[in-house]
């Protein structure tokens, strides 16, 4: 096939560094908008695709789906089938996540399409991030397809390394970095931020997403240029507008019934019964009013006027009085209450409540073997720190189906985020831990109430953690030049507002971030005004929170696993495992205990009891156990020879029992007492380097009351040979002259040297 047919648009532009290339008409065609979008060896393939509803959902139905395929990293998956199928990785409905927030709020209200974007990772090169390239092409792809959309938009990742920022750090970069935050901006605004941080301080995180935004223009550019070049005709839209009359007379009949007044119901749930009862009284008189009676589609619009209605009189009484839905300024934090160890057996929980947001957090301490293993493009990776955000229906007074969505994965990320700085080494702390974050009720900033239960949850499990964290949501209300930032948003004032800020972290800085919007863009002014307000709240946060508990609790709960250390000779590693890990399966199912072994001997043992650890650590420390002298031994008989018999005394160690120590009286021969594969009971009573003696005879004369002494079976030491003056010396032939002339004739061996040695008893 030549090449010509695929003639594709390609703009490339460099940022960070480093070149991006953005390529349309090589492949997907057929879809109103695709981009190859690359970075050193990166590639996402995005598209986009749409189609005209049938009849309008409510709501806007945007699709945004990002998958990584392993082959893309050269990796068959590890699935049983072998292929990208079944429940997606933890990191694809984040990144989705990261793709939706900033592109959403860019599609005009009323769009009557059904949306869906696709971002495949189809290479990757283990240096450059393939999330901020998926959400750049995506902006790139809905630039040039037929969908209406007030971008572009661009995504990137800064990093500070040395105190110096860094675009698009690598992964290992990454690793040196003290932030690492996820942003998407427009040409003068930002529109989505998500990362963490190790304890930095508001206006850094600040001045590192304004480096970021002006560092990503020619993403923009390269957006425009490709759009120029083979974008395809947008298709026409006019916003729906309101019928002037049927809104008038919404609004006198909301006011009426008494709008205003149920807006500014403190409760959630009554505040929900008043909005109702006003509804059902518009809806009401407008059925029976005949100039809308008989217009279905009048009665459906109807609904949305009274929600805008709502926005309109919470967000005028903010702006003119500074009067929030439940009675606050715009600077305070609901009231707190807080429990700990309120489960019996869980090894640490909390329950943390902040106005009618209830969280109950518990913490699990588990063994290396629990920690998580994920398989990803960059291989296997293991993670000993989970937290996992639960938000079941009743939480909100709801019947849903219950599984877990997007929005609690994204949750349970930040709050994982905004927890991991302050969490112990594992060389100091080698246990897995879990945290659940189970939602009990919720009127906003579930969320921040799950990291503040994390770590109260966290401290009264025992966990050394450096210092406890806070989090809180901060809201907007933006009316022309003027913005009002809010403290701890309702669920209604996330709703009606323009921003969900959530910002984490200790009294010394900050640990997570997280921003959505719902208007096109903001700056760092407001960004900066938030941070600042926010820390005011997460200090005052603290300060509860340290009512209850303010340091970790001096010992883990009694249900908790236990832990014990042990380093052996690596020799005798292979003996604990054992053939086919028979003798490690015999000490789990003897101990119910996890045991680690490393290869440089380093054992670690988590047992759900002290007297199991006790236990476990015995057994392995059998098999790394030095003879000791004068000690019993109870050993297997190995081999039974003339001169006696070898038993080992210990794994792997053997010690001779000679013939003259199998038996209080004299043995002929050894096979009279020892016979290969029987138990016998020996005292070691000489260590010579690596040869051992025992005697059998010694433990058989304690049995009889004659206590053992070393003496009793020492060797006996070599007579010295006597020493003569010269002229003194005995010889058996003569004098020496004559022995060493006519002695022994050539080629005869002499005797014996040790000839004359005293002749061994029984005894010896």
């Amino acid at each position: 096939m030549p090449n010509d047919i695929f003639n594709p648009t390609r703009v490339a532009c460099v940022v960070g560094g480093r070149e991006v290339i953005f390529e349309s008409g090589r492949m997907a065609n057929q879809a109103d908008g695709a981009v190859w979008v690359q970075c050193g060896g990166t590639v996402v393939l995005v598209t986009v695709c749409s189609q005209t509803l049938e009849f309008d959902k409510g709501f806007f139905p945007l699709t945004v789906e990002y998958s990584e395929k392993m082959y893309a990293a050269g990796r068959i998956p590890g699935s049983f089938f072998r292929r990208e199928i079944g429940r997606p990785s933890e990191r694809e409905p984040l990144v989705s996540r990261l793709i939706d927030r900033p592109i959403r709020p860019l599609f005009p209200k009323g769009l009557n399409e059904d949306v869906q974007i696709l971002a495949s990772v189809i290479s990757a090169d283990q240096e450059n991030e393939s999330d901020v390239l998926a959400l750049t092409g995506a902006s790139a792809a809905l630039m040039i397809s037929s969908l209406p959309f007030a971008g572009p938009v661009a995504g990137a990742r800064v990093g500070r390394i040395n105190g110096q920022f860094v675009l698009n750090p690598s992964f290992d970069e990454q690793a040196q970095s003290d932030i690492n935050l996820v942003f998407a901006a427009s040409r003068d605004a930002l529109t989505m931020v998500e990362g963490e941080a190790r304890f930095v301080p508001e206006d850094v995180i600040i001045d590192a997403l304004e480096w970021g935004r002006n560092e990503i223009q020619p993403l923009l550019d390269a957006q425009e240029q490709l759009r120029e070049s083979c974008g395809k005709p947008k298709m026409v839209f006019e916003e729906p507008k309101a019928n002037p009359a049927l809104l008038a007379r919404v609004e006198e009949l909301a006011l009426d019934a008494g709008l205003a007044e149920a807006m500014r119901v403190p409760e959630k749930l009554a505040r929900k019964d008043a909005r109702k009862a006003v509804k059902t009284k518009v809806m009401e008189a407008l059925s029976a009013d005949p100039a809308w009676a008989d217009d279905p589609a009048a009665l459906a619009q109807a609904g949305e006027m009274l929600e805008d209605l709502e926005k309109k009189i919470v967000r005028g009484r903010i702006v003119r009085e500074g009067i929030r839905i439940d009675g606050r300024d715009v600077r305070s934090v609901r009231p707190i209450q807080i429990e700990t160890s309120l489960l019996p057996r869980a090894h640490g929980s909390a329950l943390f409540c902040r106005g009618e947001t209830k969280s109950m957090v518990v913490t699990t301490l588990g063994a290396t073997a629990d920690e998580q293993r994920v398989d990803s493009l960059g291989g296997d990776v293991t993670k000993r720190f989970m937290l996992h955000y639960n938000f079941p229906p009743f939480s909100v007074g709801e019947v849903k189906p219950v599984r877990i969505s997007r929005r609690e994965i994204g949750h349970g990320a930040l709050a994982e985020k905004s927890l991991r700085p302050i969490l112990p080494n594992e060389e100091d702390f080698p246990f897995t831990l879990r945290v659940v974050a189970e939602t009990m009720e919720s009127n906003g900033s579930s969320s921040m109430a799950a990291v503040c239960g994390g770590s109260l949850s966290l401290m009264d499990a025992g966990v050394p953690v450096s210092a406890p964290v806070a989090g809180v949501a901060m809201g907007l209300i933006r009316e022309g030049d003027q913005f009002i930032v809010l403290t701890d948003i309702l669920g209604d004032e996330d709703a009606l507002g323009d921003m969900d800020f959530k910002i984490a972290g200790t009294a010394d800085g900050v640990t997570g971030v997280q921003m959505d919007i719902k208007i096109t863009g903001l700056t760092t002014d407001i960004m900066r005004a938030a941070m600042r307000q926010a820390r005011e709240g997460r200090l005052h946060i603290l300060g509860e929170m340290a009512r209850v508990i303010a340091e970790p609790r001096a010992e883990l709960s009694p249900y908790a696993p236990q832990h014990a250390e042990l380093m052996v000779n690596p020799d005798i590693i292979r003996l604990i495992i054992g053939p086919g890990g028979k003798n490690i399966k015999a000490i789990t199912q003897a101990t119910g205990a996890t045991v680690d072994i490393e290869d440089s001997g380093k054992i670690s043992i988590f047992a759900p009891t002290a007297e199991a650890l006790e236990k476990a650590r015995e057994m392995v420390s059998y098999y790394d156990q030095r003879p000791e002298i004068g000690r019993n031994y109870v050993g297997k008989v190995r081999k039974v020879m003339d001169i006696g018999a070898v038993v080992e005394v210990l794994p792997n160690v053997e010690a001779l029992v000679h013939v003259s120590q199998l038996d209080i009286n004299r043995v002929e021969t050894p096979s009279q007492v020892a016979r290969p594969g029987e138990d016998m009971t020996v005292k070691v009573i000489e260590i010579n380097g690596d040869r051992i003696r025992a005697s059998r005879k010694a433990v058989l004369l304690e049995e009889q009351g004659h206590p053992w002494s070393p003496e009793d079976t020492a060797r006996p030491p070599r007579q010295p040979r006597p020493q003569h003056r010269d002229g003194d010396r005995p010889h058996r032939d003569g004098d020496r002259s004559q022995h060493r002339e006519g002695g022994r004739p050539q080629g005869q061996p002499r005797r014996n040297s040790g000839s004359h040695a005293p002749k061994k008893t029984d005894n010896n």
